[in-house]
């Protein structure tokens, strides 16, 4: 419990990790009487409640620890005033009385900062006094009250649990469709907690050709006139405009998310270029347009640009050092989470740190279905500091169910082309990183690491499929038993690959083809893929429970 001594306790935090905050008021828990000061910041009776003037992007909570979560929201430009400080409300129920009110906290005005976008960040690690608990919150501004949120803090990491659920969730690109299914997750008390495996946005603006417009209300346009996020404003923008819709708001209102990012934060296929240290990014201008002469110093600042954009606009606890001039020591994304015994969850960043794709950066025959040898040594997606941590934490957890927050396929994903040749589709997923992929898979055997789950976006595709320690040679035996499973789930918006093959061809019985027809060359070629959809969108849930995973 929290009692009213910490009136006066002064939340401040490094200000590149959250917004330093002052808290006025602290409650009790549900099992005990509630001392919130007499003095309150607001009154509920003369609250302005046009929200959307003032949180124009609404709000969200995140990363969750079994005392806290991170509280996110923006301030809309027009609303801003630079000498008005903002209130947050923490309580048991959704009518924040005196009796209900948990936490009170106030940003005083010179934290809130067009320099960080009028985005707020407010860490309560430590200050919520239950664990495995539902909160609601709100934030108040200039008078005006944003809707009610919902946040739930972990379980203790002793606790022993029943179940956990979870929505997995990717590939939301806002110019190809609508978040229809953001509003299911919005809708299910079920779920605990959502995990965003990447691709929160896509950083290329609508083309100019109308043709490839599906959505007139939802064209893309860029400050810089560009067709793909050129600087941090470009960035800044495409967040913008994806937390402008409202489906996606409800959702990150009702439930507490845990966000990784994947290339299209960045730009398509990006890796790490080593021998140059920079940003490889294959498709954008910087490395494909002549007058940019394939720029170091322009690449390098891009990656900066696109950490910083997404720093602002994910509810995320993580350290941002605007005055590094490396990627690598301005934001550090991998990071763990405990729900009691149950379940430990690394989410992985595979962009950052990965090393440039086997055969080339070129697309057909390069990137994808190469023709060199991808089982080069020394291939890295992780790096090797991120690899450490990964065997480390796997190996050290208590949990019962270790769990991977993971962005591309970790699987192998051939097909026979000839009779006796597969064939690797692609190597921007751990296909190009066979060596390391290998490395990983023998220190889960050797480990004895079990009960080993990893969940999958990127594909926009449905997938569950076993782990091996070998694609190569994969008999299945009581011998040799697959070493875990993997769960990919499907897009949100993203095209699929049906959508793709099917673009003009919109005939049903070709559909109905593609669909019988994909799904038994993928089985026939991949024997631990067990089910693959590639025609449909939407998310996936999956349920922890001491006995089974599904």
């Amino acid at each position: 419990m929290y009692s009213s001594d910490r009136r006066k306790f002064l939340g401040y935090l490094a200000a590149s990790l959250a917004t330093p905050f002052i808290i006025t008021a602290c409650g009790g828990g549900a099992a005990s009487a509630p001392s919130v000061q007499a003095r309150r910041l607001v009154n509920n009776q003369t609250l302005n409640r046009n929200s959307a003037a003032v949180f124009d992007l609404s709000i969200a909570s995140g990363d969750p620890t079994p005392s806290g979560v991170i509280l996110w929201t923006h301030i809309a430009y027009a609303a801003y005033r630079p000498l008005q400080a903002l209130i947050f409300q923490v309580a048991s129920d959704e009518i924040f009385s005196d009796d209900s009110l948990v936490l009170e906290g106030e940003v005083p005005p010179a934290e809130i900062s067009l320099l960080s976008d009028l985005t707020v960040h407010i860490d309560l690690n430590g200050l919520l006094p239950e664990s495995n608990q539902r909160y609601f919150y709100r934030f108040i501004y200039d008078n005006t009250v944003s809707r009610t949120g919902r946040c739930k803090t972990t379980p203790a990491d002793d606790a022993s649990i029943d179940k956990i659920k979870f929505a997995q969730i990717t590939c939301q690109d806002y110019g190809n469709g609508y978040y229809n299914a953001l509003s299911h997750i919005a809708e299910d008390d079920s779920i605990d907690f959502v995990i965003h495996l990447g691709d929160f946005i896509y950083e290329t603006a609508s083309h100019l050709d109308e043709e490839d417009i599906l959505f007139e209300n939802r064209r893309i346009e860029l400050p810089s006139g560009a067709l793909t996020a050129m600087d941090l404003g470009d960035y800044r923008s495409l967040y913008r405009l994806y937390r402008s819709d409202p489906q996606l708001q409800k959702a990150m209102e009702n439930h507490t998310w845990i966000i990784t990012t994947d290339d299209h934060e960045t730009s398509d296929d990006c890796y790490w270029d080593y021998d140059r240290d920079t940003l490889g990014a294959p498709t954008h201008p910087f490395s494909t347009d002549p007058d940019y002469a394939n720029s170091a110093e322009l690449l390098t600042r891009l990656k900066l640009d696109s950490q910083q954009a997404w720093y602002e606009y994910v509810p995320v606890r993580a350290t941002l050092n605007l005055n590094a001039t490396h990627p690598h020591q301005a934001l550090t994304l991998y990071r763990k989470f405990r729900f009691g015994g149950l379940v430990e969850l690394l989410m992985t960043d595979t962009r950052s740190y990965r090393s440039p794709h086997p055969c080339g950066e070129e697309a057909l025959f390069e990137r994808y279905l190469p023709l060199c040898d991808v089982a080069q040594p020394g291939q890295t997606l992780y790096g090797q500091h991120q690899r450490e941590w990964v065997v480390n934490s796997l190996s050290a957890s208590a949990c019962q169910w270790k769990v991977l927050g993971n962005q591309t396929f970790m699987g192998r994903l051939g097909v026979y082309l000839q009779e006796e040749k597969k064939q690797v589709l692609q190597v921007d997923a751990w296909d190009g990183y066979e060596a390391e992929r290998n490395w990983l898979m023998a220190q889960i055997k050797a480990q004895n690491i079990d009960n080993f789950v990893v969940l999958t976006g990127d594909l926009h595709s449905t997938i569950a499929s076993y782990i091996r320690d070998d694609y190569n040679n994969q008999p299945t035996s009581e011998e040799n038993p697959p070493l875990g499973v993997e769960f990919m789930t499907p897009a949100i918006t993203s095209a699929s690959l049906g959508e793709a093959v099917l673009k003009n061809n919109p005939d049903v019985v070709k559909e109905a083809l593609f669909k019988g027809l994909g799904y038994l060359l993928v089985k026939a070629s991949n024997i631990h893929i067990r089910y693959f959809d590639s025609t449909n969108h939407g998310y996936s849930t999956v349920e922890f429970t001491p006995n089974y995973c599904e």
